[in-house]
């Protein structure tokens, strides 16, 4: 603002509209009781470059008025909100009227999209009163006409401008009398639209660098808790040597991934350095589990597998890919580990898959009690007995509490472990009959070994197996979805389907949902310009500019390799509404000049015109507000740079063609309004 108007008091207008907007948004978040998270923070963030766009339109003009028509302030400033009230009402109604109906879609997604909806709503409204009431009062106390000559640097600054300025006002011109040539331009950046939004890859969430991440251990079947802390011990002191490692947490005998209690299993947490310490790329988080992950399965001892947490806390318990293999036949669980294992092995051969892992197996030793029910009702011996038996030698059983020098004790009884250690301690142990007498266990049941699952999973009441896996490196979950469906439909047998769970389930929930979105926003955005100006053409000339900024947008994803997610979409719905916000500014003052006699094509260049600065002003404000988002690193990075990459490449590209081809949409709307629509400017109505 300052280099444009070169006068410090015009900066304080707009500055001042900020944290006004902003504290008025924390108490309408306050009050629908909205939380200070990440997409809040997201929709504060864009905030303040959307608030001060109003403020920047009633200065600019004010300055432009006093400076052009010799007024001071106050006259100016009426004059001002004369000609700019209506644009900032329609400008900030398209903004509502496009996110207000996003609240209520239903899912994460929504839930997502509702968050952001509601800051930038409220922040819009609350920014709108501001303009149309505090910044006149400010302009007209603030601000004072200009006498002296500027200094060399805006000297320098206002030739720039205005050479910039004749060059976009002869390519408008020249666009605008060769409306063709945009036709054309308008069909091209559709086909391009659609051709980049083919190739960019999707996912839901961005995995982020938390700074935290997990290590399953699985040693063979039937290894001890004793020989898995040593691997463990071993696993730590390897991790220690990598850079960017803090801590260590092991826990041995649990599996994370099924959230079971396995002697042969181990949880690794590895508790990475500050974000600060760690700018190098082989120091991210995905970066270190590739190489850890590779490092410590060179060790023929166990199998490890490293997860990340997932985006969203709650959803399943790792990152990445969640699949579910489903047994529809009723196999038994050898069959399904060697179904399930043939399909890992094809997987593993994808290129979109880094690395896919199950923990299911059917191999596990267990020892199975076969007990003789009709030697135990011969015997007088309680069957109840036989398993409370069981269940206090080899396990562990409640008695009674105690209490003892002011404390409260249980008491559990269970056999010393020398006596417990081999199959033939089972049959030693002896149970009490209805007669009194003591009757070993050995003289009515018989001990084997058996081979079978640990735990059995049932997923919508089908046996099933649970599948991790990871996209391999530039490979989105999008296509890495895609690889596991195909791989699907090839190796498994009839009787076998798959379903996607956690994360990856509200992936697929959402997938269908982006071009329902768009074209609500969109359809929103046209009914209001519809009844906002009592015609169905005019608001074409302002939607027609949303392509042209989509397709910037989709070039700029494509070139940075990042995918199409949730945070991208929001900023495309967030796109669509400023490059219209922007695109009002122009059409409205060219309808106005129209009505006032002005030819088609007259009103249309004059208005890009006179309006351009304060576009520019505008634009490069939003512009600069979201970079910082592009360049993100450190914590919830990847969602800041999806969306801000989405919002930045499409609001320069809309700012430097949007308002080139808006006079020439103008020009043809308004030719085919007056040709068709029978609307006939003033100068041309009968006089009566």
């Amino acid at each position: 603002v300052f280099i444009f108007l070169q006068d410090w008091r015009s900066v304080l207008i707009p500055a001042i509209a900020v944290p006004v907007s902003l504290i008025g948004t924390f108490a309408a978040m306050l009050a629908l009781g909205f939380s200070i998270n990440l997409v809040s923070l997201f929709g504060l963030i864009l905030a303040i470059g959307i608030v001060v766009d109003d403020a920047i339109v009633v200065v600019e003009n004010c300055h432009r008025i006093m400076l052009q028509q010799k007024l001071d302030a106050v006259n100016a400033i009426e004059k001002t909100m004369e000609q700019v009230t209506s644009p900032i009402i329609s400008t900030t109604l398209v903004l509502m009227a496009m996110f207000v109906p996003v609240c209520f879609l239903p899912g994460i997604s929504g839930s997502l999209y509702r968050q952001f909806a509601v800051t930038i709503s409220c922040s819009v409204f609350i920014s709108a009163i501001n303009a149309l009431t505090l910044s006149p009062a400010l302009c007209a106390v603030l601000l004072k006409p200009i006498h002296r000559e500027p200094a060399l640097p805006f000297r320098m600054f206002n030739i720039f401008f205005d050479w910039v300025t004749l060059g976009f006002a002869s390519s408008s011109e020249f666009f605008a009398r060769k409306a063709y040539l945009g036709i054309i331009f308008l069909i091209t950046c559709i086909l391009g639209c659609w051709w980049l939004n083919s190739r960019i890859p999707t996912g839901f969430v961005p995995d982020e660098d938390m700074g935290i991440f997990f290590i399953n251990v699985k040693l063979p079947e039937g290894a001890s808790i004793e020989r898995t802390q040593k691997v463990v011990d071993k696993a730590n002191e390897i991790i220690k040597n990598f850079k960017g490692v803090e801590h260590i947490l092991s826990i041995v005998g649990y599996n994370m991934i099924d959230q079971v209690s396995n002697p042969n299993n181990a949880l690794l947490i590895i508790v990475l350095e500050d974000w600060e310490k760690r700018k190098k790329t082989e120091l991210f988080q995905f970066a270190l589990m590739r190489k850890m992950q590779a490092e410590l399965n060179q060790s023929p001892s166990a199998t490890f597998f490293c997860f990340p947490l997932p985006a969203i806390p709650g959803l399943g318990t790792a990152g990445g890919l969640s699949f579910m293999l489903e047994d529809l036949r009723g196999v038994d669980p050898k069959t399904l580990e060697q179904i399930l294992f043939a399909f890992l092995t094809n997987l593993n051969k994808q290129p979109e898959i880094s690395s896919a892992y199950s923990t299911y197996s059917a191999n596990v030793p267990q020892i199975y009690l076969e007990i003789d029910r009709e030697k135990v009702m011969k015997l007088n011996v309680s069957l109840s007995d036989v398993f409370t038996a069981l269940q206090s030698y080899l396990g562990a059983y409640y008695v009674n509490d105690f209490n003892i020098f002011g404390q409260t004790f249980k008491v559990m009884i269970q056999a010393e472990g020398k006596f417990r250690n081999k199959i033939d301690d089972i049959m030693k142990l002896y149970v009490r009959n209805s007669n009194a007498k003591m009757v070993p266990m050995g003289t009515f049941s018989t001990a084997k070994i058996v081979f079978g699952p640990q735990t059995i999973t049932r997923y919508n009441m089908y046996q099933a197996a649970r599948i991790n896996a990871s996209a391999s490196t530039g490979t989105s979950s999008g296509q890495a979805m895609a690889a596991f469906e195909r791989v699907a439909k090839e190796v498994l047998p009839e009787g076998f389907k798959f379903e996607w769970t956690d994360m990856s389930y509200q992936e697929l929930q959402a997938a269908g949902k982006a071009g329902f979105i768009f074209l609500l926003a969109l359809t929103f955005i046209y009914l209001f310009l519809l009844g906002q100006y009592e015609s169905w053409m005019i608001p074409f000339p302002i939607m027609l500019s949303v392509p042209v900024a989509f397709l910037g947008s989709l070039c700029f994803l494509y070139i940075l390799g990042i995918e199409n997610n949730i945070y991208t979409q929001i900023g495309f719905v967030l796109l669509f509404g400023m490059t219209c916000k922007t695109e009002i500014l122009i059409v409205e003052l060219a309808k106005e000049l129209r009505e006032k006699g002005y030819s088609i094509v007259e009103s249309a260049i004059e208005a890009r015109k006179t309006r351009f600065r304060a576009v520019v002003m505008t634009g490069t404000a939003f512009i600069l507000g979201v970079f910082p988002l592009v360049i993100a690193v450190g914590a919830g990075s990847a969602s800041r740079r999806s969306l801000g990459t989405a919002v930045f490449g499409g609001m320069i590209v809309g700012e430097i063609l949007g308002t080139i081809m808006t006079p020439m949409y103008y020009v043809c709307t308004q030719w085919l309004r007056e040709k068709i629509g029978g609307w006939k400017p003033p100068a041309q109505n009968p006089v009566k």
